[in-house]
């Protein structure tokens, strides 16, 4: 049922006469993916699904916000001298995640087809000679930003980023097929310390300030990497049939997703409640403790009420109940970043 869903769904995208049929926007909004709402047939449209807009929200909003940190933390006056650095720097991130986010779509492409047939290599909008042309830009542009922009600590934590996402998906290595626990372990540390410590670290250097831990940038550290060890597990829920037939172990495949959504939730009320916990003990480390406890707790609130409304649906509608699940997952780990620069 998902993969005949899936292939209206593309085949709607693609054909503007059958828009009426199957609503397009509707079915972005529940899988969280606006690459399923965008015409791939143009270069530009089939590039812009390639590269993964939402994953690049999560990644753009990571350093803005920790270099709005770095600036608040330290008193220091914005130079816009400092513009074309920044700038590099943000080059630099998106060829990263470009790099990893298209390697796995070309190593990926027979379960993309099953799972996520609107991707523009499963769809066959985007050629691999053309991704790999891409993907080499990107692999290139990237490092070379990073070591003339940055200082060699930096350059090193760009490389060891860079590198695991990579070796997530390129064989022999394949670390998403090493178990669940290695393939969430990798996305974790990318996305929840590397980026959060690194350009925070980066924004520090470029201020001339020198390095010194600040208690927020430790929370959101420790929050986000839990928080990205949870999107790993949780991204698996709308594949389970593709990764089950390509015989793909996740907790999805192996546990069933209705345990991985219980989980996924218990996993993520324990972090909101230690932040809470930090903000009522600490509050002395934190500039507004007040706004972050009640902002942690309106967000567990949603969080239950996100599991209530799966709860709801999956006895109708399996599908659509993992999707939006997943995609309400996503909001709320951008809204932890709108929170961070306040607390």
């Amino acid at each position: 049922m998902l993969l005949l869903y899936l292939l209206v769904a593309a085949q709607a995208f693609r054909s503007p006469t059958a828009l009426p049929a199957v609503p397009t926007r509707s079915f972005a909004a529940t899988a969280g993916l606006d690459e399923a709402s965008v015409d791939g047939k143009s270069f530009a449209g089939a590039v812009y699904k390639f590269v993964r807009p939402h994953t690049i929200r999560g990644t753009m909003l990571g350093a803005l916000c920790g270099v709005t940190k770095a600036i608040t933390d330290t008193g220091a006056v914005f130079d816009w001298q400092l513009v074309p650095r920044a700038m590099v720097g943000v080059v630099a991130l998106l060829s990263a995640n470009a790099l990893i986010v298209g390697i796995n779509q070309i190593y990926d492409q027979d379960i993309d087809r099953v799972n996520k047939p609107f991707l523009p290599i499963a769809a066959g909008e985007l050629s691999t000679r053309t991704a790999w042309a891409l993907l080499g830009a990107c692999g290139l542009a990237g490092p070379i930003l990073c070591y003339a922009a940055f200082s060699p600590f930096i350059f090193k934590l760009y490389v060891l980023g860079t590198t695991l996402g990579v070796l997530y998906s390129v064989p022999p290595f394949d670390l998403k097929k090493r178990g669940p626990l290695v393939a969430g372990a990798t996305i974790a540390v990318c996305r929840g310390f590397l980026l959060n410590f690194g350009v925070y670290y980066a924004a520090l250097e470029a201020l001339g300030q020198p390095f010194r831990w600040s208690p927020a940038v430790a929370f959101i550290s420790r929050f986000m990497t839990v928080f990205a060890a949870v999107i790993a597990v949780t991204k698996d829920l709308p594949d389970v049939e593709g990764d089950a037939k390509f015989k793909v172990q996740t907790f999805a495949t192996r546990l069933g997703p209705n345990l991985v959504v219980k989980a996924a939730t218990a996993v993520l009320l324990l972090n909101y409640a230690s932040a809470v916990a930090q903000a009522a003990l600490f509050s002395s480390s934190f500039r507004r403790p007040a706004l972050m406890l009640g902002a942690h707790l309106a967000l567990a609130a949603a969080l239950l009420n996100n599991f209530r409304l799966y709860a709801k649906l999956k006895a109708t509608d399996l599908t659509s109940a993992l999707k939006r699940f997943y995609k309400k997952i996503w909001d709320l780990f951008y809204l932890e970043y709108a929170l961070y620069v306040f607390i």
